[in-house]
């Protein structure tokens, strides 16, 4: 897959685009996970701060690696 848009590089609407790619929901959290993940979050709530410009995707992801 390719790497995370830049913030710098992108627009708000390549960002959301980006993150709906890279974790898609399948509607069976049993089978997936991510919601787990992302502590009952979907995916483009929990990388709101990267889609809206204010945070790199590495500084949010770090936030769900603990």
């Amino acid at each position: 897959m390719n790497s995370a848009p830049e913030i710098t590089g992108s627009t708000e609407e390549e960002r959301r685009v980006y993150i709906k790619n890279r974790f898609p929901c399948i509607a069976d959290c049993d089978m997936c996970g991510l919601c787990k993940v992302f502590r009952g979050k979907d995916a483009e709530t929990a990388y709101a701060d990267y889609i809206n410009g204010t945070r790199s995707f590495m500084e949010v992801s770090e936030d769900y690696k603990r």
